[in-house]
C-alpha cells in the first residue's frame, strides 16, 4: 500500500522555524523526485520545492534563501526546513512523489497545516 505521511506542522510566530517531513512507503522511493506543494484556504495549490533523486533541488523565488529541501533515502524520508517564516507561508504543506518514467507514479500525502502568526 503507497503512503505518503507529512508531519511537522504547526503554529509558529513570524520569523520562526518548522521543519516538515514527509515518509514514504509502498513504492521506490530513493528513486521518485519528490516535491513539496501548499495551499492556502481558497487558493490554488502551488508547487514549493522539489529534489530529484539525484538530489538537484527547486524552489519557487518566494522561499528561495528561507527553505531547504533534503532527503534521506535511507529513511524514505524528505524534509523541507522552514526559516524567518511569514504569514503568507500560512497553509497546508502537502508532500508529491512522482516518476515520470519508466512505470510512472504520482502520490500525494494528506498535508500538515503550517500556520504562521504575524
Amino acid at each position: 500500500q503507497v503512503q505518503l505521511v507529512e508531519s511537522g506542522g504547526g503554529l509558529v510566530q513570524a520569523g520562526g522555524s518548522l521543519r516538515l517531513s514527509c515518509a514514504g512507503s509502498g513504492f521506490t522511493f530513493n528513486i521518485a523526485t519528490i516535491a513539496w506543494y501548499r495551499q492556502a484556504p481558497g487558493k490554488q495549490r502551488d508547487f514549493v520545492a522539489s529534489i530529484s533523486n539525484g538530489g538537484n533541488t527547486n524552489y519557487v523565488d518566494s522561499v528561495k534563501g528561507r527553505f531547504t529541501i533534503s532527503r534521506d533515502n535511507a529513511k524514505n524520508t524528505v524534509y523541507l526546513q522552514m526559516n524567518y517564516l511569514k504569514s503568507e507561508d500560512t497553509a497546508v504543506y502537502l508532500c508529491n512523489a512522482k516518476r515520470i518514467s519508466p512505470l510512472p507514479y504520482d502520490y500525494w500525502g494528506r498535508g500538515t497545516q503550517v500556520t504562521v502568526s504575524s
